[in-house]
């Protein structure tokens, strides 16, 4: 049965129908006619075909109808650290830049989501607030094997570990044997290990980053930590046969192990960030501690190899790494790099940002979608998600792409105004968002708490 003969069969109008000359599909940037219903994408169809729904957008000439982003990789620090940013905060920012779906992660809430105690809290708390939909991610830390299997059957994504402090107290690190233990568990119900790889032995014998200087930071975090810890993750994932994913690459360096371990099997997945590919240190001005974050924004020339990384698919998605915090944790009146905490705000900006680097290298914004979108959800399991194709949830952002604007710090939705990127000038302006067929309205969360395997795990209060 084609989509217009079951669109026949079922009475032929849609709940929504979006028309225009730029549809980003399975086939590239097209002229099409998509049909929603229920909240999923019903048909898809030739721009004439004259498909007709109960709310019918015409799409303008400078505007592409693309699928919704997917950040695996948000800090929203809820409940507990609630000032850093809340569910509400980070989900309209979310949607303002044509996010339609964010996995939590583990840290820095309080508590962490290290056993199912505090995932059905951390749960309770974001059930009516989310304007997105928002999945979570579990922790693995020491002690906690025996929590993995029951965090992963109450529907966590997979599990973070650190190897070295993670910067907060209630989430200490594993060293690699106790991650490999992990790993060998995960193996037995087939979840992933996510692991922030720096090595705390050669930062412990870095530099130290006291002071006001980023040339000093960045040596506190040299390359070699990255990549010794880089190399630990693949040779246990070898040994363990688990899948191992590496969090926000920075290092370079790290690019042909990866590819040699892929080669030979390993099952490793790898992202990197907004900041390691549009930022670099020459820039970066002494005292500016809204750039600091872990692993470091490196030099000009890493960032070139960062992109050769993702062209030739050794790197696999692009997430944010939204890591916020108040104001004063930043240290901005004295900008000691070695005080402020370390993270960068970017979740409503990601999209903008790739786009305006990437065209000007000559890549198509299909491919942008690709590392944004498919490869994030795939990264999890969703697989409604991702694609703008028949029977994915019609979760899409209406982009006008050679729209440009200034970064107004000031007017971001997330809750702490501090970002590196105010002032920046952009391309690229997400006009419009909509999940599951429904405009994001910033006003009514219509968002749903997502669960591995599943679509949803609950409705929110308002449905």
């Amino acid at each position: 049965m084609s989509d217009t003969e079951e669109n026949t069969t079922q009475g032929g109008l849609f709940d929504l129908v979006f028309r225009g000359r730029r549809v980003l599909t399975t086939a590239g940037i097209v002229p099409r006619e998509v049909g929603v219903r229920d909240g999923v994408v019903i048909a898809l169809e030739p721009l004439g075909n004259n498909l007709q729904g109960r709310e019918v957008i015409e799409l303008a000439d400078d505007e592409t109808l693309i699928p919704g982003l997917v950040d695996s990789h948000v800090h929203i620090n809820e409940p507990g650290r609630t000032d850093w940013e809340g569910f509400a905060s980070a989900t309209r920012a979310a949607a303002a830049g044509g996010v339609t779906t964010v996995i939590d992660m583990p840290l820095n809430s309080i508590p962490a989501t290290t056993n199912v105690d505090a995932l059905e809290l951390k749960r309770s708390v974001a059930l009516d607030q989310a304007f997105v939909d928002v999945g979570f991610w579990g922790g693995a830390i020491p002690g906690n094997k025996a929590d993995l299997r029951p965090l992963h059957d109450a529907g966590v994504f997979g599990f973070k570990c650190f190897l070295l402090h993670s910067g907060v107290d209630e989430f200490p690190p594993l060293d690699a044997d106790e991650m490999e233990a992990d790993m060998a568990e995960l193996k037995s119900f087939d979840s992933i290990m996510i692991v922030h790889a720096e090595d705390s032995r050669a930062i412990d014998r870095a530099p130290t980053a006291e002071g006001d200087h980023y040339d000093k930071f960045l040596a506190s975090r040299p390359r070699g930590a990255e990549n010794l810890a880089i190399a630990e993750v693949i040779e246990r994932a070898r040994w363990t046969g688990s899948r191992a994913h590496i969090l926000h690459l920075s290092s370079s360096d790290a690019l042909p192990m990866i590819a040699s371990a892929r080669r030979d099997g390993v099952r490793l997945t790898v992202e990197t960030c907004p900041h390691y590919l549009t930022l670099m240190a020459e820039e970066i001005p002494n005292g500016g501690t809204a750039y600091k974050c872990c692993p470091p924004i490196r030099e000009a020339s890493n960032r070139e190899l960062l992109w050769q990384g993702l062209q030739d698919g050794t790197i696999d998605c692009i997430v944010s790494d939204h890591s916020p915090s108040t104001l004063d944790l930043k240290d901005l009146e004295n900008g000691d790099f070695a005080v402020a905490w370390g993270g960068v705000s970017s979740l409503q900006l990601g999209l903008s940002l790739i786009w305006s680097e990437a065209r000007q290298r000559g890549i198509a914004l299909e491919q942008v979608i690709q590392w944004m979108s498919t490869a994030p959800a795939e990264l999890v399991g969703l697989h409604k998600k991702g694609k703008l194709a028949p029977g994915y949830d019609a979760d899409f952002a209406v982009f006008a792409a050679d729209d440009a604007y200034v970064v107004d710090v000031s007017k971001l939705k997330h809750k702490n105004p501090i970002t590196p990127y105010d002032g920046r000038a952009l391309s690229g302006v997400v006009r419009r968002t909509f999940l599951r067929g429904q405009e994001i309205d910033g006003v009514e969360p219509t968002g749903k708490l997502l669960r591995r395997g599943e679509i949803t795990v609950e409705q929110d209060a308002h449905v």
